[in-house]
């Protein structure tokens, strides 16, 4: 990504399908971020739950913002060492809720195995079978398992709605792999990367813009692209937006064709209701 910026005004409205708005990094000012984000275009935010607690956390705080907020009830790969015989049970009275939108975060990550990988496993089939079960589609995550996860995937791929590979910073043959097998890609401030971002900023080219979904993973992955940093370096979904230009740059497209297209995946992939009339931006308030 450059230093140039978009000429001109622009209309955006976006949804953040990856949001962790429960984490303490945000509890100072949780709802000056919420402000800040639809101020900024983002419309709907998907609140992601890592636990059974922050799912319950995530989904109370979507009912307290019912037209901007949804939720995910699930459990991550780095903490489903604490899981036991409720966490299904609990997790699936969550999913019931009307705003609870997906399972998961559920996958594999052999990278950091904060999990053992056969309790990862066992997890992971278990919230596959879940979302079968109650037709809902899977937030995804797998960092240095590829195969693994995919075996497993496999069994359960034609009973699940819909799935998307969040935070997606895999290989060409991986993209292949899940494109193949028509999941969704989602992508993060990794792409504004200019040092390990590259080989996604290429690959972003491959992905059909109805296989396409944006997200911050807040308050992880600040793009690199905003200028001045910002303080701390807590991302937020407001910086939505220089993810969506990093995108539209690459594939030399305009920012809105980019948001409108996405927008209208996200809304069809998670069964959101209709957006918001999008917000106007001009160039000059989102520099690179």
């Amino acid at each position: 990504m450059t230093g140039d910026r978009l000429k001109g005004k622009w209309m955006v409205s976006l949804v953040d399908i990856g949001v962790n708005l429960t984490h303490a990094a945000f509890d100072a000012d949780r709802q000056q971020v919420i402000e800040r984000a639809t101020a900024a275009g983002v419309h709907m935010m998907i609140l992601t739950g890592t636990t059974v607690e922050e799912s319950r956390k995530a989904l109370i705080l979507a009912e307290q913002h019912p037209e901007i907020l949804y939720s995910t009830a699930g459990a991550h790969p780095h903490d489903v060492k604490r899981c036991d015989a409720e966490t299904i049970p609990q997790l699936r009275q969550l999913a019931n809720h009307s705003k609870v939108v997906a399972i998961g975060e559920c996958g594999l990550d052999f990278n950091r195995d904060y999990s053992p990988r056969a309790e990862q496993e066992y997890w992971f089939e278990a919230q596959l079978q879940l979302a079968s079960d109650l037709k809902l589609p899977v937030f995804l995550h797998q960092r240095d398992a590829h195969t693994r996860f995919m075996e497993i995937f496999k069994p359960y791929r034609d009973q699940i709605s819909a799935a998307v590979v969040h935070c997606f910073t895999g290989s060409e043959d991986e993209l292949k792999a899940y494109l193949n097998w028509d999941l969704h890609i989602g992508i993060t401030g990794w792409i504004c990367d200019e040092r390990r971002g590259l080989h996604l900023q290429e690959l972003v080219r491959s992905i059909p813009l109805n296989r396409l979904m944006l997200e911050t993973d807040a308050p992880y992955l600040t793009p690199r692209t905003i200028r001045p940093k910002p303080k701390g370096g807590r991302n937020e979904p407001a910086f939505l937006l220089h993810i969506l230009q990093t995108i539209a740059t690459i594939l030399e497209r305009p920012p809105e064709t980019i948001a409108h297209a996405t927008s209208q995946t996200t809304h069809q992939f998670f069964g959101l209701p209709e957006s918001v009339t999008p917000q106007e931006h001009h160039s000059g308030e989102w520099r690179n």
